[in-house]
């Protein structure tokens, strides 16, 4: 045994004695809390991960509702009076007046 690994030993044998922690100990604590940081950080991004791909998938799903919803409104028929109409009483632009007189299927009233 080399004269250093006895002085260990023996450090270790009075720290164990004093009551404090060997040298082991404070090692492997580290160790481990390595090992824990490294767990919570992978169980931290993965719910991240997951929470932003619920929202992307959701925020598509909107999109395409919204589409879909824009294409019905487009085949409804309106006459351009109506939307003369709209726009000057109510002094509103030509665009939300067509949309308006869409989602109302071309009723003025």
């Amino acid at each position: 045994m080399a004269t250093a690994d006895i002085d260990d030993t023996l450090t270790d044998e009075r720290a164990a004695l004093a009551g404090q922690p060997k040298k082991h100990d404070h090692e492997q604590a580290v160790h481990l809390d390595k090992v824990t940081d490294y767990v919570e950080e992978q169980e931290i991004f993965g719910d991240v991960g997951k929470a932003v791909s619920e929202i992307s998938s959701d925020l598509l799903k909107d999109k395409s509702l919204k589409d879909q919803r824009d294409k019905e409104l487009a085949k409804v028929v309106i006459r351009k009076e109506d939307v003369e109409l709209i726009t000057r009483e109510l002094e509103i632009p030509k665009s939300v007046a067509e949309r308006s007189l869409r989602e109302h299927m071309g009723d003025v009233v």
